[in-house]
């Protein structure tokens, strides 16, 4: 099999897999919008970056176990087995952190993030479900780049089609019911859904799990969080530009600006997300390449993968500069805020192109473990891996 060819069987599962995962909570915005106008349309996306966070982190330490688990794939040995163990012991107990933390200081979070009145009780409602949720939001997540590393890529991308297909479903029967409660249940319900179809795949595929020595278990936790700390910045820093406009819209605007802001948030970061669905779709054979040291493989990976992120951030850009008198009344938004989506969108489709050279540049920093680099130019490069939990001499 080609090279090129090989490429586009990670990346394209990949992609696909990244542009659903976003798109749990603005199918939940589709619906809510629908229902309640600008005032749901401003609860859920104030509420966005709190989902998309626990996202971001099974994403980061997910795909952080899953480049040591590539890189070792020459031999199944015990430390293999421990860091695939290890991983998911890691997601288990943040899992259950963030839910304890979620649920006991709500409404002071959601204050902080600008959230007042009708808008604080919906979102509120929103979150409350979320936070219960967590585990499976965060497993579904943190799994799928450990089976697309195994190879199954094609079934990652299946399981998060079933996971979506049951949020949309799930969405139409509980918003006209339950309001936010119902959207949230369906986000958590479907991200379920992939983490047991991620659950089936490592038991059909009889994967060895152990755990790392007690003794440096919590030294493998932060050797693990290093390398993750990349993909999470990465797949989060859209998050806190949406926090920081929701609370200066809020300041100084009103509810039908936050309306119109969520809008276009909920596009471009389905837009961000292909971009680092082929960062990260191109990674397994960046580390197996890096692992086997050779490097003109690797860079050629790289070379692929600033392609095909030109490309899409092309199209993306005409596509949505083409729809975006549709933005709006596609989720449900007034009259006014769907002219202000119209009126603002192409200024957020400039930064696109810079966006998709950043995103694939550290995405190649981290499959390679180059983790410095991977958080900024100006930090030292070291390699967290070596060793995983014991220190070498």
């Amino acid at each position: 099999m080609s090279e090129r060819k090989n490429f586009f069987r990670f990346v394209v599962p990949s992609i696909l897999a990244f542009a659903l995962s976003g798109v749990y909570t603005i199918v939940d915005g589709f619906f809510v919008g629908q229902s309640l106008g600008d005032i749901g349309l401003a609860a859920i996306v104030l509420g966005y970056p709190i989902a998309a966070i626990i996202q971001a982190i099974g994403t980061g330490i997910g795909l952080s176990g899953a480049i040591r688990y590539t890189i070792m794939q020459a031999k199944e040995s015990e430390e293999q087995r421990s860091c695939f163990g290890g991983t998911t012991l890691l997601m288990l107990a943040i899992s259950g952190l963030i839910t304890f933390l979620l649920l006991v200081f709500l409404h002071p979070l959601l204050r902080l993030l600008g959230a007042e009145g009708e808008i604080l009780r919906l979102t509120a409602e929103y979150i409350q479900v979320i936070a219960i949720g967590t585990v499976f939001q965060l497993l579904a997540t943190g799994f799928v780049p450990f089976i697309r590393n195994m190879g199954g890529s094609t079934f990652a991308m299946t399981a998060m089609i079933a996971g979506f297909l049951t949020n949309v479903f799930l969405d139409a029967v509980f918003v006209p019911k339950w309001g936010m409660a119902g959207a949230a249940w369906a986000t958590v319900i479907g991200q379920a859904v992939t983490m047991l179809a991620a659950v089936g795949f490592f038991i059909r595929k009889k994967t060895a799990v152990a755990l790392p020595p007690l003794s440096g278990i919590l030294q493998f936790f932060g050797s693990v969080g290093k390398v993750a700390i990349a993909p999470f910045g990465l797949t989060i820093s859209p998050t806190i530009t949406i926090i920081l406009m929701n609370r200066f819209l809020l300041l100084y605007g009103n509810e039908q600006d936050v309306a119109a802001y969520s809008c276009i948030s909920y596009v471009i970061c389905i837009a961000y997300l292909l971009l680092q669905g082929v960062g990260d779709g191109s990674q397994p054979l960046i580390s197996k390449h890096y692992g086997e040291g050779d490097m003109t493989a690797t860079k050629g990976v790289r070379r692929l993968a600033y392609e095909t992120a030109f490309a899409i951030t092309v199209v993306c850009m005409a596509a949505l500069f083409l729809a975006r008198n549709s933005v709006g009344p596609l989720f449900g938004a007034s009259a006014d805020a769907s002219q202000e989506v119209a009126h603002y969108l192409p200024l957020f489709l400039a930064a696109m192109l810079f966006v998709s050279y950043v995103r694939v540049t550290t995405s190649y920093f981290y499959a390679t473990e180059k983790t410095g680099l991977s958080y900024g130019p100006r930090a030292r490069q070291s390699s967290p891996w070596q060793p995983m939990w014991q220190e070498r001499s």
